[in-house]
């Protein structure tokens, strides 16, 4: 090992002593740092990953949609499903009703599905919580849970629908009865706002609720894994789809909300990051007052014939360590706390007499997770740069002491 970074672990771990009072606190700070980005970056990755794979479980991979209600959903359902990269396919039909339980109202979005399809591309079965698909007909609906709460509408419950079309009638001095129907079940799909205001029918009552006839709204379609949605839209609107209809992938249809998550987490991160900064300033405090308390030692380790940039490369690689030695507890520390999140916010939230209810605006019922190697990386390198130039400051005044003037200041 050169004499120049024994000289600079000699300085972190004297001897007695683990690591000097000076260094201690400077690794405290790149750690505290390095933990809180990790923490940030990692929760943040959770939310956009789980947001992502509830919309496309809930909306499908990519929906065939037009201006205009589509009356041969039919061909294009048969021409779609000839595609290698297609696996299932489902028409729908949606919009808003008012919905009633004993005098209590509510305006869910109202989705009508064929349920021998719709399981090939939205897990139906999967979300139900009560109830099951075999019970399902035209006398039946499906809530989401908070929509039945709302409610307060119970499995065999009767519900009424009101819809568009009651209003064209009453122009016309023409009167319709609300539809009636028998709660089924309820689902949870892991999303607040979908399960809250959502109820599920059959296609055939959608079409009669908004007079469409034979027709559809849309086409859902689900791709094979690792298919891109956004290529395969771009050639089925050149390759199979008439004019008029138009592929629009989960990517594009929610590209705002996914663009506003990502900037979240760089905003935050950004944040996060003044916290290294200011535990490399720690750094270099520390670095100087080693380099003034041990003017002398310099001052007799050049005379000796230690080169100008050897003594630097020690002040550098100390700051070098306590990055490293930081990042690692950093790491660690960060793992640890998210590892153990759902205690470390309970004992908060009992802490501060509160109820945790910001987790509902980002369509999850619990603080999600997800490790992306690269983050890791970008702030591992990161933190080391930091550390490193943190050093060198003193480790030029260092270099640039002569002997005389060195031995001269004791």
């Amino acid at each position: 090992m050169p004499w120049y970074l024994y000289h600079a672990l000699k300085q972190l771990f004297p001897s007695g002593r683990f690591f000097s009072f000076f260094s201690l606190m400077s690794i405290m700070g790149v750690m505290l740092g390095v933990c809180v980005l990790i923490i940030v970056q990692s929760v943040m990755n959770g939310f956009g990953e789980g947001i992502r794979q509830r919309l496309t479980e809930t909306q499908g991979d990519i929906r065939i949609r037009s201006n205009e209600v589509i009356y041969d959903w039919e061909d294009v359902l048969a021409k779609v499903l000839q595609q290698d990269m297609v696996v299932g396919a489902s028409p729908f039909a949606e919009g808003v009703i008012m919905l009633q339980h004993e005098n209590r109202p509510q305006f869910p979005f109202v989705r009508g599905i064929e349920p021998w399809a719709e399981d090939a591309v939205v897990p139906l079965e999967k979300f139900l919580t009560i109830g099951n698909l075999d019970s399902f007909d035209d006398d039946g609906v499906f809530l989401g849970e908070g929509l039945a709460y709302a409610l307060q509408a119970r499995p065999g419950a009767t519900v009424e629908v009101f819809t568009p079309l009651m209003l064209e009638a009453l122009k016309k001095d023409e009167v319709l009865l609300p539809r009636e129907f028998e709660v089924l079940g309820f689902f949870r799909t892991g999303s607040p706002q979908v399960d809250g205001n959502t109820m599920i029918t059959t296609l055939r009552v959608m079409q009669e609720l908004y007079g469409l006839d034979d027709g559809v709204h849309g086409i859902v379609l689900k791709l094979r894994p690792g298919a891109n949605a956004y290529d395969v839209g771009v050639d089925l609107e050149r390759e199979i789809l008439r004019p008029g209809l138009e592929a629009v992938s989960w990517l594009e249809s929610n590209q705002d909300f996914l663009f506003v998550i990502e900037q979240e987490k760089r905003v935050i991160s950004f944040i996060i990051i003044f916290i290294i900064l200011v535990a490399s300033f720690s750094i270099a405090i520390a670095l100087m007052m080693a380099v003034i308390r041990k003017t002398r030692e310099i001052g007799l380790l050049v005379a000796m014939g230690a080169r100008p940039h050897q003594v630097a490369y020690s002040f550098c690689f100390q700051g070098f360590v306590i990055g490293l030695v930081g990042t690692a507890m950093g790491i660690l520390m960060a793992l640890v706390c998210l590892h153990y999140r759902r205690a470390i916010l309970s004992a908060y939230a009992n802490l501060t007499n509160t109820q945790v209810n910001f987790l509902g605006q980002y369509d999850v019922y619990e603080i999600p997770v997800h490790y992306l190697a690269s983050d890791f990386t970008t702030v591992t390198v990161f933190a080391l740069v930091i550390s490193t130039l943190a050093g060198l400051l003193p480790a030029l005044r260092a270099a640039r002491l002569k002997p005389a003037d060195a031995l001269r200041s004791e």
